[in-house]
C-alpha cells in the first residue's frame, strides 16, 4: 500500500551523484551521526523517523489522556461549531514502546497499552431516562512494528531521511474483555490512531530534516482493519488515514530544550481496501485535525522526555477535546554511549 507506493516513488527520482541504493553508505551514515542532532525527546506523536544504530535501545512511557465534552457534526467545522454532548468521556491512556536497531538501517519494536475510561450518554439524560456512567479499565492493544531507512539526510543538502513503517496491532483489549471506548477509537495521539481492538495492518512513510536549530518532521499512515463480527453478521469498518507535520525548535542544545508545534490528522475513510462496503463505524466517514504545543528536555545522558496538550481545531464526525500527554524514553547502547537517531 502506502510504503510500496514510497518505494516507486524512490525508484523514480532522478539520478543525483549516484543510483538509488537499498541502504544508506557508510559514508553517508557517518557524516549523519557527526552533524548537528541534539539528543532530546523528539515530537510527542509521531514514532522516531531516524532508527536507532544497531544494538541500541530505547524504551519510551507515554501517558495520554482525553477530555471530551463536545462532538462535531457531519461537516466539517471548527469547535465554535462544536455541540455538546451527545455522550461525555474522559480517558486515560498509559502506552509503554520498545525500539532496538536490528540494523544500522532496520528497526523494531513494540508497544502495549492499558486504557481506563469513563463515559456518560447525555442524551439519555437529558431525556429522562437516567445517565449512567460507562467506565472500563482494562488491557489495550499490542503494536509490533518495523522500520526500514532506505534514505539518510545530508547535512550539505536538503536531502531529508525517509523512513518506511509497517505496523501489525493485535486486539489483545479485546482478547482480554476490556470494553471498547466511545466512538471505537483510542484516543487521537496514538502512534498512529488505530481503531480499538481490531486486527489492523498499518504502512506508513515518514520523513525528517535537521536544520540547525531547527527539525522538520512528518508523516502519513494508512490502516486496513481485518473484518469482524457481530450477531452473526460480518462487519467491515473504513480504513484509516493518519497524517502528522511536527516543527521543533531547539533553545539550548546540552540540555536538548526546544518547543514543539504538532499537527496531526486522522480520518476515517468512506472505503476499504478490501472492496467491502462499510457497515460499521463512520458510515459517511470521520476527520479531526488536532494541534499540539509541546516541550521537550533532557535530564541525563541516557534520559529524555516531553510534555505537550493537544487540542482539536476542525473535525466531522468526530469528538471535540483535548488531551494532555507526557512523554519520557530511556536510552541503552551496548557501546556505553548513547547516538541520537
Amino acid at each position: 500500500m502506502l510504503s510500496r507506493l514510497a518505494l516507486t516513488w524512490l525508484l523514480l527520482l532522478p539520478a543525483t551523484s549516484h543510483a538509488f541504493d537499498w541502504v544508506p553508505t557508510d559514508e553517508e551514515l557517518k557524516k549523519y551521526r557527526q552533524s548537528w542532532n541534539p539528543f532530546s525527546e523528539g515530537p510527542l506523536l509521531l514514532q522516531s523517523v531516524d532508527i536507532h544504530p544497531q544494538g541500541q535501545l530505547s524504551v519510551r512511557p507515554f501517558l495520554f489522556s482525553q477530555i471530551s465534552e463536545k462532538s462535531y457534526g457531519n461537516t466539517l467545522s471548527s469547535p465554535s461549531d462544536a455541540k455538546n454532548g451527545p455522550v461525555h468521556t474522559y480517558a486515560v491512556q498509559p502506552l509503554l514502546t520498545f525500539a532496538y536497531g536490528l540494523t544500522n538501517h532496520v528497526e523494531v519494536g513494540a508497544s502495549t497499552s492499558m486504557i481506563s475510561f469513563w463515559s456518560k450518554d447525555t442524551q439519555s439524560a437529558n431525556a429522562g431516562r437516567g445517565g449512567p456512567w460507562t467506565t472500563d479499565t482494562g488491557m489495550g492493544d499490542f503494536s509490533l512494528i518495523m522500520k526500514y531507512r532506505p534514505i539518510i539526510q545530508a547535512s550539505d543538502s536538503a536531502r531529508p531521511s525517509v523512513t518506511l513503517y509497517q505496523q501489525i496491532v493485535l486486539p489483545t483489549g479485546r482478547w482480554t474483555g476490556t470494553e471498547r471506548p466511545p466512538g471505537g477509537f483510542a484516543p487521537l495521539g496514538r502512534l498512529p490512531s488505530t481503531r480499538f481492538g481490531e486486527l489492523g495492518f498499518t504502512e506508513g512513510v515518514t520523513f525528517r530534516k535537521n536544520m540547525n536549530p531547527f527539525r522538520l518532521s512528518g508523516g502519513a499512515y494508512y490502516t486496513y482493519s481485518a473484518p469482524g463480527s457481530d450477531n452473526d453478521q460480518t462487519t467491515y469498518v473504513g480504513d484509516i488515514i493518519n497524517t502528522r507535520l511536527i516543527f521543533e525548535h531547539f533553545l539550548n542544545d546540552k540540555k536538548g530544550l526546544a518547543y514543539n508545534i504538532e499537527v496531526v490528522t486522522v480520518s476515517t475513510a468512506t472505503w476499504r481496501a478490501d472492496g467491502h462496503a462499510v457497515n460499521r463505524g463512520a458510515i459517511n466517514g470521520s476527520t479531526v485535525v488536532g494541534v499540539e504545543p509541546a516541550v521537550q528536555f533532557r535530564f541525563t545522558d541516557s534520559l529524555v522526555g516531553a510534555v505537550g496538550v493537544l487540542f482539536t481545531v476542525a473535525g466531522q464526525n468526530a469528538a471535540d477535546a483535548i488531551y494532555p500527554n507526557f512523554s519520557i524514553q530511556w536510552y541503552w547502547n551496548k557501546s556505553g554511549k548513547v547516538i541520537m537517531r
